[in-house]
């Protein structure tokens, strides 16, 4: 379709130049819209069957082709909002990451936590997340609640484990650390102990078993 410009009197009228007041009201009207209705797509076919070429005019098989193909490009896009907003509303509940971009200054940062509920603003859809809204389009991960927990846990024990002595400095002062950290693991699902680190646990094997080694010392040195 041709690029439709305003006519009067037999010649194109540059909204550009000139004062500007018609071009400036016309580009914020289009900022608040922003979309391209039914109607004005059929004010725009109206004007070009107005204004083509009389030598070439346009066939109706044409125009009636332009405007069915609208028509569906309307309905998916009305689909696609629909299937859209649907699948927002799935996410409450759910633990969901946001990456969001500063609009001042430019950095990237990741919200995580639970979905609260979704709300759909001025054709946007936003979602509830630590008291904050975010755009449905700054989503980047969608987590089961199960999975999160698991992983949390395994991210808690690690952390635990690396915050302990190396072997050959392990004392009698760490063990309620590590008596700590055993209890935390055996009180794990199957389920949640596959997300620990098999190297940290690996660490924390020998840990205890030095641990023991330095107990069983201690106590043999009381009898004597």
């Amino acid at each position: 379709m041709a690029l439709i410009q305003q006519v009067k009197d037999g010649k194109f009228i540059d909204e550009t130049t000139g004062t500007g007041s018609t071009s400036t009201k016309s580009s914020e009207k289009d900022k608040k819209t922003n979309e391209l209705g039914y109607d004005q797509f059929l004010q725009i076919l109206c004007a070009e069957m107005q204004y083509q070429d009389p030598l070439e005019p346009t066939s109706n098989t044409e125009y009636i082709a332009q405007l069915a193909t609208f028509s569906q490009l309307e309905s998916q896009l009305s689909v696609q909002s629909t299937i859209e907003a649907s699948s927002a509303n799935d996410l409450v509940g759910k633990y969901v990451i946001m990456k969001v971009t500063s609009s001042t200054t430019g950095e990237t940062s990741y919200i995580a936590g639970t979905c609260d509920y979704v709300l759909h603003k001025n054709g946007e859809t936003f979602l509830s997340v630590n008291d904050g809204l975010y755009n449905l389009k700054d989503l980047d991960t969608v987590a089961d609640a199960t999975y999160m927990e698991a992983v949390t846990l395994a991210e808690t024990i690690k952390s635990a484990i690396s915050l302990l002595p190396s072997k050959n400095s392990i004392s009698l002062a760490n063990k309620d650390d590590i008596e700590s950290i055993r209890k935390m693991y055996d009180g794990l699902n199957d389920y949640q102990k596959k997300f620990v680190s098999k190297d940290s646990w690996k660490k924390f094997e020998e840990l205890e078993a030095r641990l023991k080694e330095l107990i069983k010392a201690n106590e043999s040195c009381r009898w004597i």
